[in-house]
């Protein structure tokens, strides 16, 4: 049964800092947000030109995407748990002490993008369509640090993907001493996890679950992101309307937050998360999006097939298409 118990589980001891003796330390899920969006800018630079957007454009939306990027994912996540600052409001500008929002960076690099490419004669869909598959890319990479440091840790379970603690200090609400960690929830519950396994208490001490280790829901984010990445990169082979490629992020990606959402010990307000709130009203305004274009008679503008990536950056223009006015 013991061999059995550990095949059915993956599990890894957490590192929260990569340290180079006593005096420097570089967070791993900072160090890999950094580089999944490095990443996903570069593949935004080789896939633009093709769809008619300068290299000059090109930096500035990389650039306020950044700023829009950090500034959005933390007031959103100090949004959703304004109770735990409430106290001591000036804490919420201190984002190195961890908290942060995947969807409200994506919201910030949104609306900081929103006025930006109208400067440069470029539509919305234009330039979302050429940032779904970097963005979902990106995603993919970033997760990498959540499972390093032990980030978004769910309920318990003993299913075959249950992460087993093998030591190390995990991430918040998680606090650990001894290898032991308990997390105080909402409903004044509790988790606890250790070497043994997880258990999910109610105010009582009654047991309310139990299993080997817990849902590691930055896993299952980072697979469903590569699944994306990878539907994506098929998808706009061929020529398609333009937005289609977007709302498919969209569409996709928000169905996934509201899956994964329901695993997760984070704070909700009703039935759901803040993040599942803000996927529900993304995928459903995508849909209809996608409906409106589907029974449209208008022809749209259409994005062309996906670059060859290999391609230099500094070609010949005359060589890229670029995608029709409109």
């Amino acid at each position: 049964m013991a061999s059995i118990t550990v095949l059915s589980s993956v599990g890894w001891p957490v590192v929260d800092r990569f340290r180079v003796g006593n005096t420097f330390a570089i967070s791993p899920h900072g160090l890999f947000i950094a580089i999944g969006f490095m990443v996903g800018a570069w593949l935004f630079g080789r896939i633009a030109p093709a769809r008619g957007v300068s290299e000059r454009a090109i930096s500035s939306i990389v650039l306020w995407s950044l700023i829009g990027a950090i500034v959005g994912a933390r007031f959103f996540y100090v949004l959703a748990h304004w109770s735990e600052f409430s106290p001591q409001p000036l804490e919420a500008l201190l984002i190195w002490k961890g908290g942060i929002s995947l969807l409200g960076g994506i919201a910030g690099a949104t609306i900081a993008n929103a006025i930006n490419i109208r400067r440069f004669g470029l539509r919305f869909f234009q330039i979302a369509d050429a940032l779904a598959a970097p963005l979902a890319l990106g995603i993919a990479v970033g997760r990498i640090g959540d499972l390093i440091i032990g980030d978004h840790l769910g309920k318990p379970t003993s299913w075959f993907l249950a992460w087993r603690y093998s030591g190390g200090t995990v991430a918040p609400p998680f606090s650990c001493v001894q290898e032991f960690c308990q997390a105080p929830l909402q409903g004044d519950r509790l988790q606890t996890l250790g070497r043994t396994g997880s258990e999910l208490l109610d105010r009582t001490g009654t047991v309310i679950s139990a299993g080997v280790g817990v849902h590691q829901t930055a896993l299952y984010d980072m697979l469903l992101a590569w699944g994306l990445f990878a539907l994506l990169w098929w998808f706009v082979k061929q020529p398609r309307r333009e937005g289609l490629a977007a709302l498919l992020f969209a569409i996709y990606y928000g169905c996934c937050r509201l899956l994964e959402d329901f695993l997760r010990i984070d704070k909700r307000f009703g039935p759901l998360t803040g993040s599942q709130w803000t996927a529900l009203t993304v995928v459903l305004i995508s849909v209809t999006i996608w409906a409106y274009l589907a029974v449209s008679k208008r022809p749209g503008p259409t994005t062309p097939p996906r670059p060859n990536i290999r391609r230099r950056w500094r070609d010949d223009p005359a060589t890229v298409t670029p995608a029709p006015a409109g």
